[in-house]
């Protein structure tokens, strides 16, 4: 094996390490605001109301740092597949599976998606599973906002219109950035350009 292909084949493991490590990342997320919420919502009931308060912002976090393990797995599978184009390129077309299978029964790439999960045709269990972190994700955010409503309104105008101003902020930003990275295709874009493969 030459001096290239060994630096390719050194990359792809790395990549492949990466993408297990986000993986981790992903699930660890998910624990710990799924933890957080649970927490907040057995305090909030457990007469200390303010807690509720709390917890679209917790839901909020567990989403957006979810999306971020999600935006570093597809700049690991998209490096990992363009080295392994190389080396089959190489070595023969079928040398190399793993991009070919993940396409098929994770998610495939370049493809408009709801950060990972593609709709029609194309959606699988992984893109399911997405969705329905991310329902129970929503689902905390407005019972945690319906019960602490009323304990911020209790502490006056002045504060629930602060608190709804700066909640709307965080919510609005990442729904807003996070579409046009994720569902616009900018971020998969992006790659494809760094990997030339679109001008």
């Amino acid at each position: 094996m030459d001096e290239r292909t060994s630096l390719r084949a050194a990359q792809l493991t790395r990549m492949r390490g990466m993408n297990r490590y986000y993986h981790g990342r992903f699930f660890s997320d998910v624990r710990f605001s799924a933890v957080a919420l649970l927490a907040l919502f057995v305090v909030g009931w457990w007469d200390v109301p303010e807690a509720f308060l709390l917890i679209p912002f917790v839901a909020l976090y567990g989403a957006t740092m979810t999306a971020f393990d999600a935006s570093y797995l597809l700049f690991a599978r998209h490096y990992a597949a363009r080295l392994e184009a190389d080396l089959n390129a190489e070595f023969g077309d079928d040398t190399l599976l793993a991009v070919a299978v993940e396409q098929a029964y994770l998610f495939p790439l370049n493809d408009r998606k709801i950060v990972v999960a593609r709709l029609g045709s194309g959606f699988t269990w992984f893109g399911f599973m997405t969705l329905f972190i991310t329902g129970i994700g929503l689902a905390a955010f407005g019972f945690g906002l319906a019960l602490g409503w009323p304990v911020i309104t209790d502490h006056g105008g002045a504060w629930a219109v602060a608190y709804g101003t700066v909640l709307a902020i965080a919510g609005l930003a990442p729904v807003g950035v996070g579409s046009w990275w994720f569902i616009g295709g900018e971020g998969e874009r992006r790659l494809r350009v760094g990997f030339g493969r679109e001008g």
